[in-house]
């Protein structure tokens, strides 16, 4: 009669049950037209050395899912890969005085090691890493595809700047103003960046928001509202005296008539050009010295209401609104239709955007 160990040890258990699993090839996947199919893929980890909790926890649940599957009897596919490719292995290399690939991989299979000592039921068989040339040539090739389809397209853009790491952070990887990785300030910094043309498929994107099955209905509407449709037209006008024109959007292109100025984000190409030579060129100067390090031109300028000489840039231009080029309206669109040209509204000057609730 068996008996039952009065303690468990794992080091004997799990390493004798991962061996069963291993040898018997459980949780390899082939193609079997008589099960239907379940394919479940948790984020990549980053190498950056040894799992910790949070790994645990993540890929504790999608096994759990997956074991559940396969007894319901699905062919499931479940597998394992590595985020590898970019700065952060760079700058970690750099800080341990060793090559990045050098250093990738002994984290791989570092980690590797510490996950498959979790039991987890990956078909190990199928593990790819993102700096694999195997792996991002076939992101390089999708990539030169949209570029021969005009769908990438390069231009200059703000980013969130780490000095420290030399690289670009999404608003995710900045807290309190601060790096993740290196807890140093981080600042907008204008680069040239690529792009994809994802408003080109703005509308069918919209569409099959309603055609999703077994979608929430506050996730649809998160996508909707990210997605953002707006109907209306786009204004251009002439600034009067330079080879210029300022485009703007407006739902109500009706009220043009009754317009009294015109704004300019702070970041805008023109805001330099009108300003230079004139009184007001200092005080906008001196509001870039103090730009925010990051968060975008209006939580970043809300965060500014006591700049005391914002106020005074604001003042003078309606003080004195010849100062800065009148601008006519020289051609508007309905619905991507062309319309007849607009008389141009009295009194129409341009200014700088500035922090809400200014006066």
């Amino acid at each position: 009669m068996t008996t039952m160990e009065e303690r468990y040890n794992p080091a004997d258990v799990e390493s004798k049950w991962q061996a069963y699993w291993k040898d018997r090839g459980l949780f390899a996947v082939t193609e079997d037209p008589s099960k239907e199919k379940y394919y479940l893929l948790e984020m990549f980890p980053y190498p950056s050395g040894k799992i910790h909790i949070g790994h645990v926890r993540n890929y504790t649940i999608g096994d759990v899912v997956v074991r559940y599957k396969r007894m319901q009897g699905f062919n499931v596919l479940h597998p394992m890969g590595w985020d590898a490719f970019g700065m952060p292995a760079e700058n970690a290399a750099i800080d341990n005085n060793t090559h990045p690939a050098a250093w990738t991989y002994e984290n791989i299979r570092t980690m590797r090691a510490q996950l498959k000592k979790m039991g987890f039921s990956y078909d190990w068989n199928r593990e790819i890493a993102t700096c694999h040339p195997e792996y991002y040539r076939w992101e390089q090739w999708l990539f030169l595809k949209m570029l021969e389809n005009g769908m990438a397209y390069r231009k200059e853009s703000f980013v969130n700047w780490c000095e420290k790491c030399q690289t670009v952070l999404a608003n995710e990887q900045v807290e309190q103003d601060k790096c993740w990785r290196c807890s140093q300030p981080v600042r907008q910094k204008k680069l040239w960046q690529w792009f994809f043309r994802i408003t080109d498929f703005a509308e069918d994107l919209l569409v099959h928001c309603d055609r999703l099955p077994g979608w929430p209905d506050k996730v649809t509407v998160m996508q909707k509202n990210w997605i953002g449709k707006s109907v209306g037209s786009e204004l251009r006008f002439q600034v009067a005296g330079m080879d210029e024109e300022i485009e703007v959007f407006t739902t109500r292109p009706d009220t043009v008539f009754g317009a009294t100025f015109m704004c300019l984000a702070p970041e805008h190409p023109l805001v330099e050009t009108l300003c230079r030579g004139t009184d007001q060129e200092p005080a906008v100067a001196e509001l870039w010295t103090g730009w925010p390090p990051r968060r975008g031109p209006w939580k970043a300028w809300k965060n500014m209401k006591k700049r005391v000489c914002s106020r005074a840039v604001i003042a003078s231009i309606r003080l004195r609104p010849n100062r800065f080029p009148f601008i006519r309206p020289i051609s508007c669109s309905w619905d991507m239709a062309p319309a007849p040209s607009c008389p141009c509204p009295a009194g129409i000057s341009a200014i700088l955007i500035l922090p809400e609730n200014t006066t």
